[in-house]
């Protein structure tokens, strides 16, 4: 399951920090020494900034240098009203001051008030269309308004105006980002990838534009791709923990279990006390998806348990033991899980779709695994995942009909066409309606004989609890052989119980003619079976299927039938 890209629109924000420039008057600035306040806003030391910038201002209240720079300090810290306040408080003073009215066009951005920033830098441009922070300004907004070609344009205009901006730079980057995620979620991969790869023209070897890119060709099932892109990301130590977790990933895509955990413990290995905490946290959930991949159970949730006790039960870890009681059939203590993170976060992906999943293998909460789908598709618009579950769901519920030919033959010139046809018709997720229709042609030239038959069935089928099922279907069998025509009722009529975890259990009865040859069919043989089927699955590739049949016919035979299977997975 791909989670969906993280959204860069506020990142375009960020990081592409528009250093003002600071018009010092001589009757301001030459009398008041500002330098220190000026390098805390260029180290991003906003809340030290402010304190400065009030400090200089208790001594000349009408420096505007000071005070804008207050403004910027304020918002940046986290308090974009009141930035916002203080620059309209500006504008009143100097109502035609370009440089306030482009820092209250930046504040209304912090302020996430994207469509009035659209609007105020309209009027800037129309004022100084060459002004490199409008027009750099405008960029963003519209980004921020995922209006990307827009924001393509802009962003050109300002590498024209000043080629080259490290700023404007980090702005194209991430207007590439959101662009190349919303292609991405219409499947337009083509086009999102070479967004991706038009940023590395730029930013050779971008950390994360090349983990986007991957991502991106994990979405469209590129594999390949995804493992060379991944190994380019290796300019830090950080950078070779994130290749090698990417690559992890990517080698359980292709079925490599045992190489997608020898990687994992490898990039656990190059952990240390400098690697960033959620680049440590990746590492650390990558290695315990492998262990489950793997089928070593015991082992991830020993250290799903020592972690929990580390950091407490954070979402992150809540996803992946569900993951693994799904993995061991858990189900409910999945669902569990899963309710617990959409608790603390109702649009976590994990949590819904995790859900969806889990409800969807529980068996009976079909109409809740629909539910948590949809909820799933409507935080995250077109996300491949969630539309292809719902796909696999409608299929399920969907009429099908199969056609299955055979011929056979034996020692004794026995031979026999085979034609059977079934049909499913779901009327709800928890009825549906049966169809059977079977004709087999039996001969033997040896002897001169032949016999055909045509079956014909109608039945139903009716979970009316979660996985225990009633199925029954029942028709006319007709026979017409060299010697005797006949017709006669048959059906199969069976209970069927999956209620108990990794084990299913079968028991009916079944009545129908032994039509093995033409001898047998010419003799009118009616079969009555009492039949029970278990099945028993495990978590370790080893599987029990144990079937007994109690048979009586019409001439008076009978026989006990017991059979036993062990089926090995490797």
């Amino acid at each position: 399951m791909m989670k969906p890209f993280q959204p860069y629109l506020q990142k375009a924000l960020k990081k592409a920090f528009v250093t003002i420039t600071v018009l010092l008057a001589a009757h301001y600035g030459y009398s008041q020494n500002m330098n220190t306040g000026f390098e805390l806003l260029e180290k991003g030391d906003f809340k030290q900034a402010k304190v400065f910038f009030k400090d200089i201002l208790k001594d000349y209240p009408d420096n505007k240098t000071a005070q804008l720079c207050l403004g910027r300090a304020t918002g940046l810290s986290g308090n974009p009203d009141e930035a916002t306040t203080i620059f309209e408080e500006l504008l009143e003073q100097y109502p035609q001051d370009f440089e306030i009215k482009l820092n209250y066009a930046e504040s209304l951005l912090w302020n996430k008030k994207y469509i009035a920033a659209k609007s105020y830098y309209q009027v800037l441009l129309k004022e100084n269309d060459q002004s490199f922070p409008a027009v750099l300004g405008y960029a963003n907004t519209l980004s921020n308004l995922k209006e990307y070609p827009q924001a393509q344009d802009y962003i050109n205009k300002a590498l024209v105006i000043d080629p080259g901006n490290p700023n404007a730079l980090t702005s194209k980057k991430y207007i590439n980002l959101g662009y190349s995620n919303q292609l991405v979620q219409s499947q337009s991969y083509k086009s999102a990838t070479q967004l991706l790869k038009d940023n590395l023209e730029f930013l050779e070897y971008d950390t994360e534009t090349l983990q986007v890119l991957a991502n991106t060709y994990l979405i469209a099932t590129q594999v390949d791709s995804a493992l060379i892109t991944y190994q380019k990301i290796n300019k830090s130590q950080t950078d070779s923990i994130l290749s090698l977790n990417g690559i992890s990933l990517v080698q359980h895509l292709k079925g490599k279990e045992k190489t997608a955990l020898q990687y994992s413990k490898k990039s656990m290995s190059i952990l240390n006390t400098t690697t960033p905490k959620n680049i440590e946290q990746q590492t650390i959930e990558r290695n315990i998806q492998a262990l489950i991949w793997n089928g070593k159970y015991k082992e991830a949730e020993a250290k799903l348990s020592d972690q929990i006790v580390q950091s407490g039960p954070e979402n992150w870890l809540l996803a992946l033991r569900a993951t693994l009681n799904i993995y061991k059939s858990n189900f409910k203590k999945s669902i569990n899980d899963y309710n617990q993170i959409l608790m603390t976060d109702s649009t976590s992906f994990d949590g819904n779709l995790g859900k969806s999943n889990a409800q969807k293998a529980m068996g009976g909460n079909y109409k809740d695994a629909y539910t948590s789908a949809s909820k799933t598709l409507e935080i995250y618009k077109d996300q491949k995942d969630a539309l292809q579950f719902i796909k696999n769901l409608d299929q399920q519920f969907t009429p099908v009909a199969t056609v299955k030919p055979s011929y056979s033959f034996d020692n004794g010139d026995n031979e026999a066409y085979n034609l059977d046809v079934n049909l499913i018709v779901p009327l709800n997720t928890k009825f549906a309606l049966l169809g059977r229709y079977n004709y087999r042609d039996t001969f033997n030239d040896q002897l001169s004989s032949q016999a055909t038959t045509q079956l014909f069935q109608i039945g139903a089928a009716y979970e009316f609890l979660p996985n225990i099922k009633l199925k029954g279907i029942a028709g006319i069998n007709s026979i017409h052989a060299d010697n005797n025509s006949y017709e006669e009722l048959t059906t199969d009529i069976s209970l069927q119980i999956k209620s108990i975890k990794l084990q299913s259990i079968d028991i009916g009865f079944k009545r129908n003619v032994e039509s093995f040859n033409t001898a047998l069919l010419e003799r009118q043989l009616v079969q009555s079976n009492y039949y029970i089927n278990y099945n028993l699955s495990t978590n370790f590739n080893l599987g029990w299927f144990t079937q007994y049949f109690y048979t009586s016919q019409n001439d008076g035979n009978s026989r006990n039938l017991l059979l036993h299977h062990y089926i090995i997975i490797y």
